[in-house]
């Protein structure tokens, strides 16, 4: 009879359940599990990876009813609450310590506890589990309280945290993800199948060092570590060769935050014949004519740029630390290069009026970045945003059936607003694009102006509107959520 599986990591999201995934189709592997499972396998732990998003539930929970790892790691993020609540009921029915991490489980540690989790890991997983497998094969839970970056529930059913744990450094004692352990090809054959072009991502750093108040800081802080050039060029080297994919994807949060470290980059994958096309994110202030150029021959097709509002009054209330001036310079500058500009729009945030709404219209008319996405804000627990609203934040439904996307602020325009807005703000900056160009046919013209004009009808026709009890949620993004940012799995 074979040893028991000492870890089975998975993170419970199933493509086929995500109606506007299945509309994107832009999956990323996660690599947050990949990293934790290289790092035990090195190790010597026996560790397996059950990666669900081309699978389903019922397979995952036979899997762990079969194998009965001794500790059952789940990842959860923004919309995988409900699937982490019946995980820990098969863990716990098949004999295994569940223990959580991720951005959503530190927040809400106290909820998954009392819903059947044993341990909840703040921070970065790979110390942290290494240690408590460890323990839990041979003390169980007794003293686990006592490993560092753990929360628990003790036998007096209060919260017991661990001592703070060690963030790792350097970042080159990190193996790289281990991705023979899911499938890769199946990833890049879907992306090639609905996008013409197979992408896979990577991180070069970790952490943010930014105050954006309603971004979440819960796995990594506001840290930021690098890791070293030649690390990472040895990891797209071997990307490459094993899967020769078509594009990258820099999952960092900031791609661009280390000027120097960008540039000596650049000249490392230039001397090695090293140039996939990639996109990443950036922010305005983290560019300049140097990062631009590089950007430009290493192969960059799209940064992605945190704009968020195009009025300095709500940059300044989120603490973006940046100018909607910088933010249409530096779109500038990308363009000239020929690198499209990719941007994304917050609505909602606490203080907007109309008069914000418009400077945003006005923003995105003057910066014409390439693409656009918008959301509308939503208060995530654990972050500067959600504290300050206080009791504002409301939902009706109970904690098991709703995700923080699905939280209100009691007086904020309803949602009903935001829709118009939405409608009015897309087709408005179209139209004027449109206009500009000179191009797109009368027909166009007219759906977009049309579009606009019922837009800007809803909007004063609802201008009264609050939410409040029995109002459904808004539905948005933190910076490791959302078509592009969720694409990083590892945060």
């Amino acid at each position: 009879m074979s040893a028991r599986l000492d870890v089975l990591l998975s993170h419970g999201y199933v493509l086929a359940e995500d109606e506007h995934e299945r509309q994107v189709m832009m999956p990323y592997a996660p690599l947050g599990l990949l990293y934790v499972s290289a790092w035990l396998k090195r190790r010597g732990l026996r560790v397996e990876v059950h990666d669900s998003t081309f699978s389903t539930l019922p397979e995952l929970e036979r899997r762990i009813d079969e194998q009965r790892p001794l500790v059952l790691g789940l990842y959860g993020n923004l919309v995988t609450r409900a699937t982490l609540l019946r995980l820990i009921a098969a863990g716990r029915a098949a004999g295994c310590y569940v223990v959580l991490g991720g951005p959503e489980p530190a927040p809400h540690a106290e909820e998954y506890l009392r819903r059947g989790a044993h341990v909840v890991v703040e921070g970065e997983g790979e110390l942290t589990l290494e240690e408590l497998v460890a323990h839990l094969r041979e003390r169980g839970l007794d003293g686990v309280e006592r490993v560092a970056g753990t929360v628990t529930l003790g036998p007096d059913g209060r919260l017991r945290r661990g001592p703070a744990r060690e963030q790792i450094a350097p970042l080159d004692r990190l193996p790289w993800p281990d991705r023979e352990a899911i499938d890769v090809p199946r990833y890049l054959q879907t992306w090639r199948q609905h996008r013409g072009f197979g992408s896979l991502s990577l991180i070069t750093a970790r952490g943010c060092p930014y105050t954006c108040t309603w971004c979440s800081h819960a796995v990594f802080g506001l840290t930021h570590r690098r890791r070293s050039v030649a690390d990472v060029a040895d990891e797209v080297a071997h990307l490459v060769e094993r899967w020769a994919p078509d594009r990258l994807w820099y999952a960092d949060d900031v791609f661009t935050i280390h000027t120097g470290w960008l540039l000596d980059y650049a000249a490392e994958l230039r001397r090695r014949g090293l140039r996939v096309p990639f996109e990443c994110i950036s922010r305005a202030d983290r560019l300049d004519e140097r990062v631009a150029d590089a950007l430009a021959g290493m192969g960059c097709r799209r940064v992605w740029i945190g704009a968020e509002s195009g009025s300095q009054r709500i940059l300044d209330a989120m603490k973006r630390r940046t100018t909607a001036e910088d933010v249409r310079r530096k779109t500038a500058l990308l363009q000239a290069r020929g690198l499209q500009v990719g941007m994304f729009i917050m609505l909602g945030y606490e203080g907007e009026d109309e008069c914000d709404l418009r400077a945003t219209a006005e923003h995105l008319k003057a910066a014409s970045p390439d693409v656009f996405l918008t959301t509308v804000s939503y208060p995530i627990k654990g972050t500067e945003y959600h504290d300050s609203l206080g009791a504002r934040v409301e939902s009706d439904l109970p904690w098991e059936q709703r995700t923080d996307r699905q939280l209100r602020v009691a007086g904020r325009p309803s949602r009903r607003f935001y829709t118009h807005a939405t409608r009015w703000l897309v087709n408005d900056v179209a139209l004027h694009r449109l206009r500009r160009e000179g191009g797109g046919g009368l027909p166009r013209l007219l759906r977009h102006w049309a579009a606009a004009q019922y837009g800007r009808l809803g909007m004063r026709l609802t201008r009264g509107e609050r939410e409040a009890a029995g109002s459904p949620g808004g539905r948005g993004w933190d910076a490791h959520e959302g078509a592009a940012r969720r694409a990083a799995g590892a945060r």
